[in-house]
């Protein structure tokens, strides 16, 4: 048992409880009985003070006759008090003074305790005496006559005895916690052991029934909370020993199961019950595992084909596979379905199970592929067909005047640059997507690149008619991203509010931290979106207004390749806007990834 880590681990537990019960109550002892001796002290040097006082107010003295009528008494009400008395002038000059001579003594005006009477009756301060070296407490008290300050009367009381007797005490009271810790460990010891030795032998029958021993039984003799879990755990060893078997039987087949599991996982029996059903293939299927075992497959899912499908597996002894759709309110459901046979170990057929494979999601990236593929191909269409338009009557028509020939050129100048912007931009988000999480990652002050970006419009907005101004942390904001890629997102944002706002209208560039993000809002007073286009907005190559768009020059890929940036860096976008009033576009970054110094 003195190997136990639990008994030694209880034992200190205890010491230390015990050791620190003795120090709070010796320390609350000695603090109280230090106080109360000074506390008594200081009443004492009063009731003194006040004598003095009193001796001096039944003379007529004036500020002149207090030195020479202080004297008088002085000597007298020395021994007879045993303090140290001295009388202070109200300008700091000792006067009289119980046992030295004044003319050594300087000037007592700064000294803590007569300073203190000028807002105090009292005035108390503890120190070694200036020339009695000694520890002494001392009293100040003003005297005055008809309210105007004569001085001052300041008595003084060594605390040699005081020390001495809390020295005493203290030593007391360390030798009666020795005893008690040292008589606290020795009922430690007794007491742990009292618990601790049957839980040792508890443990180490626990541990042959790990190893499949159920012959050991624990010895439960006590009528405690112990004697009741040594009762548990030989009833315990029993159960278990009785299921051993139980589950051997099971366990080839459950295997079976398991070797199958991928997905979504249906097991039946030979009678089309099921037998398994987890959660995935539940939550496909709008089962319940928990409710499903033992009820036959066609009752526990709608789907007449996943019922038909293990039908025929079971009739045939085949495999099969299946791709089943599936109607849901939200969108439809695409699964794959593996069905195979069940056989035992002698061969025997014993049931059936199917991997349901959920397809949604590559069917959904398939469709958004294709639809990509669809309107890539008819923005590229648009200014190809426009240049081989032009092109051709360039060529073919030799009337053309060189006015309408130049007219042409600008046409296919634009329209190549709208197809270079559409690759460009093309381009950018195949970067985007093929670096992922290797970006090239640099710390930086986002409020310099967010200021730079909004320096490069301000001319823009001018030739347009439209104010580009920022409104910028006050304190720095680093973070570690891809530069050129939030740059790039910032200024697809001031290019869109560009493009969008009218003469006179007004852009303004944000940045702040908010909720543990940092934010950047791009605000303008343009033309708004409508909120059924709001959710839209950042897919790609979709366009609020379409004609305005590319007769601004819109590629449609601008809010994407934003919504993409924010996303690769852990990040979001929004969009807030009032129709005919403005908008306000803004990317969320996480506060993890930023250090803001004002912080």
């Amino acid at each position: 048992m003195l190997k136990s880590r639990f008994f030694w681990k209880l034992s200190a537990g205890y010491f230390v409880l015990v050791l620190a019960v003795s120090l709070i109550i010796g320390l609350t002892l000695h603090t109280a009985v230090e106080r109360g001796s000074y506390e008594e002290l200081r009443r004492s040097l009063k009731a003194q003070a006040i004598l003095v006082k009193q001796a001096l107010k039944s003379s007529d003295i004036t500020a002149e006759s207090l030195g020479t009528v202080f004297q008088k008494y002085v000597r007298d009400l020395d021994p007879k008090l045993g303090v140290h008395i001295t009388l202070i002038r109200a300008d700091g000059v000792v006067v009289a003074d119980s046992g030295h001579d004044v003319a050594t003594m300087g000037n007592y005006s700064d000294y803590p305790e007569i300073l203190a009477t000028h807002t105090h009756e009292y005035g108390f301060a503890t120190r070694q005496g200036k020339i009695s070296k000694n520890r002494t407490m001392y009293l100040a008290l003003a005297v005055r006559d008809k309210g105007h300050p004569l001085g001052y009367i300041r008595i003084g009381l060594p605390l040699e005895l005081v020390d001495l007797q809390l020295t005493r005490f203290q030593t007391g009271m360390i030798r009666s916690i020795g005893v008690s810790i040292i008589l606290a460990l020795l009922l430690a010891f007794v007491v742990t052991r009292h618990f601790v030795k049957p839980l040792v032998s508890m443990t180490s029958v626990a541990d042959s029934i790990s190893q499949g021993n159920y012959e050991r039984k624990v010895l439960a003799t006590r009528k405690d909370e112990i004697g009741h879990l040594a009762h548990a755990l030989n009833k315990v060893s029993e159960s278990s020993r009785e299921r051993t078997h139980a589950i051997g039987a099971d366990r080839k087949k459950l295997a079976a199961i398991l070797s199958g599991m991928t997905e979504g996982v249906i097991a039946i029996s030979n009678d089309e019950r099921v037998v398994h059903l987890n959660d995935a293939a539940g939550r496909l299927l709008g089962a319940t595992p928990g409710e499903s075992v033992d009820k036959p497959i066609w009752q526990v899912t709608r789907l007449r084909e996943v019922s038909e499908i293990l039908g025929d597996v079971l009739r045939d002894g085949a495999e099969l596979q299946r791709n089943l759709q599936i109607a849901t309110a939200a969108s439809d459901q695409f699964i794959e379905m593996h069905a195979s046979p069940l056989h035992d170990g002698e061969g025997v057929l014993v049931g059936a199970v199917a991997v349901l494979h959920d397809l949604s999601e590559l069917h959904r990236l398939d469709m958004v592929r294709r639809e990509f593929v669809a309107n890539a191909s008819h923005e590229l269409k648009t200014p190809i067909t426009a240049i081989r338009g032009l092109v051709e009557t360039l060529i073919d028509d030799s009337t053309l005047t060189a006015s309408t020939r130049e007219r042409f050129l600008g046409k296919i100048k634009d329209q190549s640059m709208r197809l270079s912007s559409i690759v460009v931009d093309l381009l950018a988000l195949s970067r985007l997507e093929s670096r992922g999480s290797n970006k090239e990652e640099t710390s930086f002050d986002l409020r310099d690149v967010v200021q730079a970006i909004a320096n490069n419009f301000v001319p823009l907005g001018e030739e347009k008619g439209i104010v580009v101004n920022t409104e910028l942390n006050s304190q720095s904001i680093e973070i570690t991203a891809d530069k050129n890629a939030i740059g790039q997102a910032v200024s697809n944002l001031l290019d869109n509010a560009l493009k969008y706002t009218p003469r006179g209208g007004r852009i303004t560039a944000r940045l702040s931290v908010q909720d543990g993000e940092v934010v950047v809002e791009v605000e303008d007073t343009g033309i708004g979106v409508e909120p059924q286009d709001r959710d839209r907005i950042f897919e790609r190559f979709y366009r609020v207004d379409k004609a305005r768009s590319r007769e601004l020059g819109g590629t449609g890929l601008g809010l994407a390749i934003v919504k993409h940036i924010a996303f690769v860096h852990g990040g979001r976008v929004a969009v807030d806007s009032t129709p005919g009033a403005g908008s306000t576009f803004s990317i969320f970054l996480p506060l993890a990834r930023t250090s803001n110094r004002s912080n």
